[in-house]
């Protein structure tokens, strides 16, 4: 065998398998550097990523050539060497080479902005080509890749050929049974990695560069798109449904709520409220705006005046923790108040339709609600989401048909009235000035308003209209400097509005712009910035711990609002000293931060505790489990769950 590998029909499926493995090596020791100050240093864990990524690697060198061994095996040897056997090898290598090469350098961006291999999210990026493209296209020099991508692949058939690799392929007859003593074992062994080999196998560190470092890229992309969404009593623990809710509902409740039902599962509860006060909402949801990039926080560059100026004058969150790390976590948790259920958010799931959001509680008031977004909403399902909720939406219509299908009105946002635009939609500013017409249209209606603004100039390649800020485009800095000044300006624009006295203003992110760290969930890389503004109170800051999902449940106990709930979300103004909680995850892993311990669940039925210090920079895994923040931890991801999928969470 070995000689028919090194010198007969299989030498080139060899030469490519131990290229893989070469570039693979090189990409696994890059990205170990690259993240060497996260590293938790272990000699033997080092090693046993590098022994485990060889599997994943060669898993994926053998699924690459699985047709091209197929093809060795039953093509006659009569024609080897011919025109058709050397016209199919060099395309199938040319094709196979070009992929490997753009999916080993994609690995860098990828873990440049997400600390991980690829999983889900660059699955949910195939789906929104446009978007995608275009933002590959205004972030790095695209001619140039594909060229060097090209380069390559030459390279790396010039170097097949210098090692005679396609000679020996192309002059090698050999009999029928003597290529399935080769052909069968390697399909064999490529089998059975395929169906035993899972990436759980690559999570034995509580490090997450070095289990990451473990995987292999292409491996984790395929595996991510079968298990896109996950299935709770499948592959986390469960407690029994009664107990589930037993412990939900008790911790639920605020001071001032009583329960309607006695019913197990009935988590509908009364508010009380008294002289409400009913102002227009506008709620601006500002893309990837961290924590570290507030001058209260730390941050020493001054990026965000305006912002600062306002934390001056609102009530101001200083200890507010995003759900996840993407904008659908941030738009489920702010307009749905639930914690993350794992897998897919809901916001990109079907029969998301009617379910118990802000807006339930806004149209019974009479508010006109509106989603307003700088792109074509049709990415990540946003504008079937929120028109499933009774928004109406405001949006850049980029002629997608399935964008239209919405149940209630689409405006589009026309060229007449945008200034500037790169691939994720308008700038901050001209995004604004929809926001003041729509408001304008509310107010001559004399229907009170309530506006979902999602921003996007925060977002690579960071580019917005020039002359505005005193940094260079292209930078996270000068990109949240633009974001700020363009907040700034609308604010200032509002206040000449005679519907400005009688508003409040919700600032907050979506998420953090970066989640990569030590840790898998890094808790310090999910902590948000969260203002409500123009409200008639004193402004205070809020120190308390505090969930994104916590934050308009919080709104409307300042409004004075009496209204049945479903939230999972609590007023932490009506939140007991002690019962504060944070709920931090990824798609498979679900945290729950409580009273100094983070507690996590995982897709493998297992859970882990660590103890919390220094603002969530440090975590160290506690030897005695809290049996009673685990349960609790799983009362709250479990019923989340079971109530989406039953139709719980439903309104009709």
């Amino acid at each position: 065998m070995k000689k028919l590998l090194n010198r007969g029909r299989f030498s080139l499926l060899a030469a490519f398998t131990l290229l893989y493995l070469s570039l693979s090596f090189f990409v696994r020791v890059v990205l170990l550097s690259l993240s060497f100050n996260d590293l938790s240093f272990s000699f033997i864990e080092i090693l046993k990523a590098f022994g485990m990524g060889f599997l994943f690697d060669l898993t994926v060198a053998l699924s690459f050539v699985m047709l091209y061994n197929l093809y060795l095996l039953l093509f006659p040897k009569k024609w080897d060497g011919s025109w058709f056997d050397k016209i199919f090898t060099y395309f199938y290598f040319v094709v196979v080479l070009f992929i490997v090469f753009f999916s080993l350098m994609a690995e860098f961006p990828f873990w440049e902005e997400f600390g991980v291999r690829f999983n889900f999210i660059a699955v949910d990026y195939l789906i929104y080509t446009y978007e995608v493209v275009s933002n590959i296209n205004e972030s790095y020099p695209l001619p140039i890749i594909i060229i060097t991508l090209f380069v390559l692949v030459a390279a790396s058939l010039f170097l097949f050929k210098k090692n005679r690799a396609f000679t020996n392929t192309f002059s090698s007859e050999i009999p029928f049974f003597k290529r399935l003593t080769v052909s069968v074992p390697i399909l064999i062994l490529s089998a059975c990695l395929l169906v035993f080999l899972t990436n759980s196998m690559a999570e034995f560190s509580l490090n997450s560069v070095v289990n990451e470092v473990a995987k292999n890229g292409v491996f984790s992309f395929f595996r991510a798109y079968r298990s896109n969404e996950l299935d709770y009593e499948k592959f986390y623990q469960t407690l029994p449904e009664k107990e589930a809710y037993s412990i939900l509902k008790k911790n639920l409740i605020q001071e001032n709520q009583a329960y309607n039902s006695n019913q197990i599962d009935a988590i509908l509860r009364t508010t009380q409220g008294s002289d409400e006060i009913r102002p227009n909402i506008v709620m601006v949801v500002i893309e990837s705006f961290s924590g570290e990039f507030i001058s209260a926080f730390g941050n020493q560059d001054h990026i965000t005046p305006n912002f600062d100026e306002l934390t001056n004058n609102s009530i101001f969150f200083t200890n507010l923790y995003a759900t996840g790390t993407r904008t659908v976590r941030g738009m489920e948790a702010l307009t749905l108040s639930v914690p993350p259920t794992p897998g897919n958010s809901i916001v990109r799931r079907p029969k998301n339709d009617n379910l118990f959001s802000i807006a339930t509680i806004l149209k019974q008031r009479n508010y006109h609600p509106y989603f307003i977004y700088g792109g074509d909403g049709y990415f990540d399902n946003m504008n079937s989401f929120f028109g499933g909720q009774g928004f109406d939406i405001v949006d850049r219509n980029r002629g997608n048909p399935l964008s239209d299908k919405i149940k209630t009105h689409r405006y589009n946002i026309p060229d007449n009235e945008v200034s500037f635009e790169n691939a994720w939609g308008v700038c901050d500013e001209d995004l604004y000035k929809q926001t003041l017409k729509y408001a304008d249209k509310s107010s001559e209606e004399k229907q009170p308003f309530f506006q979902v603004v999602m921003t996007t100039s925060n977002h690579r390649p960071y580019t917005f209209p020039a002359g505005k800020i005193d940094l260079d485009q292209g930078t996270r800095n000068a990109a949240v400097k633009y974001t700020d000044f363009a907040l700034g300006k609308f604010l200032k624009e509002a206040k000449t509005k005679p519907w400005f006295s009688n508003t409040v203003f919700v600032v907050v992110a979506d998420h953090c712009a970066s989640s990569a760290g030590k840790w898998e969930i890094n808790i310090n890389k999910h902590h948000i910035p969260a203002i409500i503004y123009n409200l008639k109170n004193e402004p205070e800051n809020i120190n308390r711990l505090t969930s994104q999902i916590d934050l308009l449940p919080t709104l409307l106990g300042y409004l004075n609002w009496g209204y049945d709930t479903q939230f999972y979300g609590k007023d932490i103004n009506q939140t007991k000293p002690g019962d504060e909680r944070a709920f931090i995850a990824n798609y498979r892993t679900l945290g729950f931060l409580k009273n100094g311990v983070f507690t996590q669940v995982n897709d493998r039925k297992g859970a882990i505790q660590f103890e919390v210090s220094d603002d969530g920079k440090s975590m160290n895994e506690t030897q005695k489990p809290n049996k009673n923040l685990i349960n609790e931890t799983i009362s709250y991801y479990q019923t989340a769950s079971e109530r989406f999928k039953n139709g719980k969470m439903k309104t009709e």
